[in-house]
């Protein structure tokens, strides 16, 4: 198998820029949505209208049924199932939008035990700014926050780097030009059945009349959900990922944070003092280190 490239052109950089954009000042909204909509239901809704009714004019994508279901049930169940539980009262949004990037260093390790990828010294380097970026961030944070939301949040990080791994997984067996786009589409299917039962076990019945209550605001949060994060955001991150090594893509979810609190600054008041704005300078001089002296790939 020929190596792919080591450096995004111009244009995938721009859709990388625009992706994390997207997600970044996403934990704004999704905590906008959870004020009227309880946190394992309103995942549920973005993952249902994520899936229906685009499934009905978007052919099924021409791989095994298995990577559809594993990363439906990665990103619904285990990265946004988790994540919104853990937003609604043990972690605020600047934070679960810099550990969430524990992902990162989950995708690499993971591609690196599966496809055989390694990265180079520069890749480290640009790393280690970042994380002494996302170090120095979260060395500040405030006590809004609980160890459990933490932990919650991390374990959907794990779970998003297993959905990139079966993204990859699935782009590496087609033999055509793969349709992200309806791969999102029809893996949300999968989402909605682990994500129905945890409404039921944990939120119960009554949860249901938050949907009656819920107002314009809520439910613009959830269509933002469906729209810009989950057919956009995911679909292309897919097709990102299947271009390029682990190692040149998730990097660039380092910027998240950056997004995140500059949005909770902005629509939240949350302070933007030095410490954030340094932080911020330190991730994307990690994040211009690696994508503007690349990458190489190795196999076993």
């Amino acid at each position: 198998m020929s190596a792919r490239p080591t450096r995004m052109s111009l244009r995938d950089v721009g859709l990388a820029f625009a992706v994390v954009a997207v997600w970044g000042t996403n934990f704004v909204v999704i905590k906008w949505g959870l004020r009227a909509i309880p946190p394992f239901l309103f995942a549920l809704l973005r993952f249902f209208f994520s899936a229906f009714p685009f499934v009905l004019f978007l052919p099924r994508p021409r791989t095994p049924w298995r990577w559809l279901v594993l990363y439906g049930v990665f990103l619904g169940a285990g990265q946004f199932g988790l994540l919104y539980f853990a937003l609604r009262a043990d972690i605020s949004p600047g934070l679960a939008s810099l550990v969430i990037q524990a992902q990162v260093f989950f995708t690499i390790g993971l591609s690196a035990w599966i496809f055989g990828e390694r990265v180079t010294a520069v890749t480290m380097a640009g790393s280690a700014l970042a994380v002494a970026g996302l170090a120095l961030i979260a060395s500040h944070v405030d006590g809004s926050s609980t160890p459990i939301g933490i932990a919650i949040v991390l374990c959907a990080a794990l779970s998003w780097a297993c959905a990139n791994v079966v993204a990859k997984k699935a782009a590496a067996q087609s033999s055509a030009s793969f349709p992200m786009l309806a791969f999102v589409a029809w893996a949300s299917i999968f989402a909605v059945p682990p994500l129905l039962a945890l409404t039921l076990a944990i939120e119960g019945v009554a949860a249901w009349g938050a949907l009656r209550s819920a107002g314009a605001a809520a439910w613009a949060a959830a269509a933002w959900q469906v729209i810009g994060n989950t057919l956009f955001g995911f679909a292309a991150w897919s097709f990102l990922l299947s271009r390029y090594d682990a190692a040149v893509v998730s990097p660039w979810a380092l910027l998240i944070p950056v997004f995140g609190m500059g949005a909770s600054a902005f629509f939240l008041g949350e302070a933007l003092p030095a410490w954030k704005l340094g932080g911020g300078a330190l991730v994307l001089a990690g994040i211009a280190t690696i994508v503007f002296f690349g990458t190489r790939r190795a196999r076993r």
